[in-house]
């Protein structure tokens, strides 16, 4: 069945806003071009498009740079501003943009984790509203969250999580009751990672992959055949509880100790560390440890390239690299369990964790998975690293934003 007149406009219209949204201001012509529709359809749909406040002319191409053929369209970018969150265990980091992705202000702020659920939630919203502020924001259309935890599929509320800081779930409370204008959005930190690293970063070219989240904790997100899949409880990617060799016991309904998280989290990470000899404090300069650890590692390893002989008993890269080679081990156990279920042919490293490890470490886990699992995988760290999470929040707000103020008055 061919379809409605005002559907054919509906598609016509999100098409080309789509391609303005990726390629930046293009003529009537170009946009002919790129949808493959006629000049008569173009020039309708530039004209509604306008009429509605949606884009607008924002300068002129061509030798010439003159007439009506040589006019840019572009978005109206300030039609609406969003906000996206990093809420982590440590802290909170916010950033504010136009309805394009510009980022408009930012900041974080860190949260002790003696800090009341009260205080802890009143800076976290403080921070928000003081980022719109300098950002000029009259007002958010959209907040994108990227919290860790279970979120319920039902409600698409954060779940209440044990080991997990109560002032996440107040946060969400009070930014709806304090921004009753804007269109609130929770997702687990990992999955948005996932979707940054989808549009954005290293698994662009990729429909079917697993992210690997390494930072405080473990996680994993799972993309197949383009969509994200969240599972009948919203825990498709909870690797942390899976059973592993290697641990003193069995993680439990409501503790991952014991778990993939006690091989691969920050504490199990810098604990290995220092088994090793290496110097952790010296790590601690910025951002998390762990990730520092492993990326002091990966710098005296790579240090030793080229070098005829390594230097005397003091020298700390091969302390450095059984450091690495151990922990490409117990990454390799959650690795080859995912890919004996899911053959998604491509992990991402995930997190700070997963960047600071870099090639270094994602060719040996690779390396690994070889030797323990006959499907073919690549093994790639993180284009993005912790910054994933906020662009994958800021991603999806926009998505939500640009789907609501691109449906046509009619449809």
């Amino acid at each position: 069945m061919p379809a409605s007149p005002s559907t054919a406009r509906a598609i016509n219209d999100r098409l080309a806003l789509r391609l303005l949204q990726q390629q930046g201001a293009l003529t009537a012509g170009q946009l002919k071009q790129l949808t493959g529709l006629s000049r008569p359809t173009v020039a309708d749909l530039v004209d509604r498009l306008t009429d509605a406040g949606l884009i607008a002319v924002v300068g002129e191409a061509g030798e010439q740079r003159r007439g009506p053929n040589a006019k840019l369209y572009g978005i109206v970018a300030d039609r609406a501003q969003l906000a996206a969150l990093d809420v982590r265990t440590e802290g909170v980091s916010v950033l504010v943009s136009d309805l394009v992705g510009t980022v408009l202000a930012e900041a974080s702020v860190p949260i002790g984790g003696d800090t009341g659920t009260g205080p802890a939630v009143e800076q976290a919203v403080a921070l928000v509203e003081r980022v719109v502020k300098e950002a000029g924001a009259d007002r958010l259309h959209t907040v994108g969250i990227g919290a860790p935890g279970l979120i319920d599929p039902a409600s698409g509320e954060l779940r209440d999580s044990s080991g997990l800081p109560e002032w996440h779930r107040s946060l969400v409370a009070a930014l709806q009751e304090r921004l009753p204008e804007a269109r609130v959005n929770v997702e687990n930190e990992t999955n948005l990672a996932a979707l940054a690293e989808q549009r954005d970063g290293v698994a662009a070219d990729r429909d079917t992959f697993v992210l690997l989240w390494l930072g405080h904790g473990t996680g994993a997100a799972v993309v197949l055949d383009g969509a994200l899949r969240r599972g009948a409880s919203g825990g498709t990617g909870e690797i942390g509880f899976l059973p592993v060799p290697g641990t003193t016991g069995l993680p439990s309904a409501v503790d991952c100790d014991g778990g993939f998280h006690s091989l691969a989290g920050s504490t199990a990470i810098v604990e290995l560390a220092k088994s090793y000899g290496l110097p952790v404090e010296d790590a601690a300069a910025s951002g998390p440890l762990a990730a520092g650890v492993v990326g002091s590692a990966v710098a005296l390893v790579a240090g030793t390239a080229g070098r005829p002989e390594r230097a005397g008993p003091s020298d700390l890269t091969g302390p450095a690299e059984r450091f690495l080679d151990t922990l490409a081990d117990r990454l390799a156990i959650g690795v080859a369990s995912v890919v004996a279920i899911l053959d998604p042919g491509c992990v991402v490293l995930g997190g700070e964790v997963g960047q600071a490890g870099g090639e270094v470490l994602a060719a040996r886990v690779e390396e690994r998975i070889r030797r323990m699992s006959p499907l073919a995988t690549v093994v790639r760290p993180s284009g993005l690293g912790g910054g994933a999470v906020l662009r994958g929040a800021l991603l999806t707000a926009r998505d939500a934003a640009q789907n609501e103020l691109f449906a046509p008055p009619d449809r």
